[in-house]
């Protein structure tokens, strides 16, 4: 993994010259000097897209659904390279890595971007605000969501679309069938400020931790406990560290797909466009099987016999509802509580009916 400071030089010539890789760049040296223009026109436009999670998820795919159209529909004058499982970076050197220009595309998790200061994308993070699948699709396909995107853009990003992974689960080394089952777990989480309060609200204590550290603090004991999606559960093997499973869907994990702003401007129009319809078309791939993704990986967790899988009956889930509904009110300065009440609208949230 490298340092994002030890590649800062690397990534000042990648601004001066954009569409140039290394190897293009010493051959039309070795050409010499006459060559160097025509080399350069000739060289693909190299896009480094990394991110932290296994092929094998839903974002893993849609990753690589990117690159295939992207690379298809400018006939290799682009070349787009895929970094999984934190190669890389890992989660809190992405999004630095991405504004240097040491790569070009990332789609890092919603709930990374309030310690970047834009906090009203904690919204995501908020327990139970998204009934469902619909609702949370009248969110990030209405103005709600587009208007998110754009607050990128004073950061150096762009924001170019969303893509599911799923609804959360939680897991831990007991059963966990009431809130009060949470009561003085060390629970990883990711660093959001709702995250963080979700758990104190159940007695929990929050540990922030990067998702490529997760599973060994598992085996170490450095945590007891985890919230996520089935996939990444699965994909990262943590039936092996997890005794138990709660299918709580008590949040959302999704992912915005964000560009460096100056280098996707500087495409050019004829390419932008094309990968803009690339991208277009992988986000419809990666939210088509996110759902079917993460129900195949809970069968599979299920089928290692190492963690036990636990479905928490209505009077179960509206005594966690319950619980964590003094999270909305705590956040609402945060992020905004005008724009809580217009997901609300959005998505017929009523708190009033968890009584």
């Amino acid at each position: 993994m490298k340092s994002v400071r030890a590649i800062l030089p690397t990534a000042l010539l990648l601004a001066w010259m954009p569409w140039t890789g290394w190897a293009a760049t010493y051959n039309a040296a070795s050409a010499g000097w006459a060559d160097v223009s025509n080399a350069l026109a000739q060289a693909p436009i190299v896009i480094k897209f990394s991110h932290v999670v296994a092929k094998d998820t839903p974002k893993g795919k849609a990753a690589e659904k990117f690159r295939e159209l992207a690379e298809a529909a400018t006939k290799g004058r682009v070349k787009v390279e895929v970094y999984p499982n934190s190669t890389l970076y890992k989660d809190k050197e992405e999004l630095e890595a991405l504004q240097l220009g040491a790569v070009q595309m990332l789609a890092p998790s919603l709930a990374k971007f309030g310690p970047l200061g834009v906090k009203e994308f904690e919204l995501f993070d908020l327990p139970y605000i998204f009934p469902d699948k619909a609702a949370l699709d009248r969110v990030t396909d209405g103005p709600i969501g587009r208007d998110l995107l754009k607050k990128l853009e004073s950061k150096g990003l762009l924001g170019l679309a969303y893509w599911d992974n799923g609804f959360k689960v939680m897991s831990a080394n007991k059963p966990l069938r009431t809130p009060a089952d949470l009561q003085g777990l060390r629970m990883r989480i990711q660093p959001s400020k709702v995250l963080d309060e979700q758990m104190r609200a159940v007695g929990a204590v929050p540990q922030v931790l990067a998702f490529s550290d997760v599973l060994s603090a598992l085996k170490g004991g450095l945590v007891d406990g985890q919230e996520n999606t089935a996939s990444n559960f699965y994909t990262q093997s943590m039936y092996t560290a997890q005794k138990y499973l709660t299918v709580t869907d008590h949040g959302y994990l999704g992912y915005a797909v964000i560009a460096n702003r100056k280098f996707w401007e500087a495409l050019p129009g004829d390419l932008r466009s094309l990968l803009e319809v690339a991208l277009l078309d992988a986000t419809d791939h990666a939210n088509s099987i996110a759902a079917q993704r993460n129900a195949e990986d809970l069968q599979a967790i299920k089928a290692t016999g190492k963690t036990q899988v636990l479905t928490l009956n209505p009077a179960e889930k509206l005594a966690f509802k319950k619980a964590f509904l003094p999270v909305h009110r705590a956040m609402a300065d945060r992020i905004g509580a005008d724009l809580i009440k217009q997901v609300y609208a959005a998505t017929q949230f009523d708190p009033k009916a968890w009584g």
